[in-house]
């Protein structure tokens, strides 16, 4: 399995409520349709108010993570992406919600215990 993880920030107009809602509503079921790749999907949403210490703001509201079989369908989720009508769709609709000039997308090596 691979797994990657982005992390994402709400348009400054929308409270915390309003970004949630219109990500599960709306966006996640939308990328579920386009990107088939995406085995696992998971959505975490960062609580502001519970920062440990002096950690500074994040800058983010939520880290999604994507999970892929294998290597080859991760690698193919961009090419999907990628394609015009499936690329303007997924970016028409981050404009709903997401301040997309903030969003970083790393894969990840996931390890647990």
């Amino acid at each position: 399995m691979i797994t990657a993880v982005a992390l994402l920030a709400r348009r400054p107009d929308l409270s915390h409520e309003q970004f949630v809602d219109y990500y599960e509503n709306n966006h996640a079921k939308l990328i579920r349709s386009l990107l088939p790749q995406i085995r696992g999907y998971r959505r975490n949403y960062l609580d502001h108010g519970s920062r440990i210490g002096a950690a500074d703001a994040p800058g983010f509201d939520v880290i999604s993570e994507f999970v892929f079989d294998d290597r080859a369908a991760y690698d193919d989720m961009p090419a999907t992406h990628a394609r015009p009508e499936v690329k303007a769709v997924i970016e028409a609709d981050e404009e709903n919600f997401l301040d997309r000039a903030r969003t970083r997308m790393y894969l990840v090596d996931t390890r647990q215990s």
